[in-house]
Parts: structure tokens; sequence; C-alpha cells
């Protein structure tokens, strides 16, 4: 895919794919929402749906990070912008129970990053205050929404350059 097709596909995450993300929306509706918007062919629009998930994976360098993290004695959450059917492969295929102390899936609770909602919603679920915790992402949007609502916050570009901002912030 070009990267318009790519942009014209997904819209940013928002849109049709933020309906995906929020649960409002199941991958045959989406489906047909890319095909008829972008006008590509409904079974290849369904071939990029079905092949996301296996292309899930944990960021390159990250889970000895979050060993690092957890063995420092910091408390580790998820809050992940995921369709349902993506959710449900993610927690088959990973051991995020390993990885982390508890997480959120936009799908499962009908809201979405950057919408300050899912920001209020994780806080109260994890029973933490956004001063007190650092917020982590590779969304750029997220990060800046986050930090609106208090977060302390990292625009993870990669597990090397998180770790250092971390470690700067006397975390690790």
């Amino acid at each position: 895919m070009t990267s318009t097709l790519v942009a014209d596909f997904f819209q940013g995450y928002s849109g049709d794919w933020g309906d995906f993300d929020r649960g409002a929306a199941d991958e045959a509706i989406i489906a047909r929402r890319i095909a008829w918007r972008t006008g590509l062919d409904l079974e290849e629009v369904r071939k990029v749906i079905d092949t996301i998930p296996a292309e899930l994976q944990l960021m390159a360098h990250s889970e000895p990070l979050l060993r690092r993290l957890r063995s420092a004695g910091h408390r580790l959450f998820f809050l992940s912008n995921m369709p349902k059917p993506y959710a449900d492969k993610l927690e088959a295929a990973h051991p995020l129970k390993e990885w982390f102390d508890d997480g959120l899936f936009s799908s499962r609770v009908g809201l979405v990053k950057p919408e300050p909602a899912i920001f209020h919603e994780a806080a109260r679920y994890f029973g933490i205050t956004p001063k007190g915790s650092v917020f982590i992402d590779d969304f750029a949007l997220n990060v800046k929404a986050a930090k609106a609502l208090g977060w302390d916050a990292i625009h993870f570009l990669s597990a090397a350059q998180c770790e250092a901002d971390l470690a700067a912030k006397g975390l690790l």
C-alpha cells in the first residue's frame, strides 16, 4: 500500500477505524465502509483487516525494558486502541499478564485515545492519578492529549530512547 492509500485506509486511526477501535463497528461493517470510501475491492480490504492480527508484536527490545521496570518495583498498565477481535488475538498470543499488572483495550470500554474520557477511565480503573503516573505511547497525538490532562508522558520512539527518558526521570 502506498502511504496515501494507508492514510485513506486507516484515517489516522479515527473515522471508520476509530469506530472499529471503539468497538462500535465490527470487521464486516468496517470492511464495507473502507471499500466504499477508498474504492478498493471489498475482498482486498477484508484481507488487510484479517492479516493485521498476525502483525501485532511487541515493539523491538520492549520486553527487557518492561522486565527492568517491573524489577524496579513499578506497576505497569497498558492502554491500547484495539478492536475487540485483535485484542482477543493479542491476549492469546502474548503473555500480557506477565508484562503488565492490568490493561484496558479501547473496544472493551467504548472509548479511544486521544479522547480525554479514556484517560479518565484508565486512571479510575487502575486506581492511579495522572500526576503520579507516566504515560508512554508511540503515537504523538496520544502523548499530547495525556500531557494536556496532567499526565507525565513520553513519546515512545524506541526502547532505548524510552529507557533513557525514564532514567532521566529517575525511574530506572
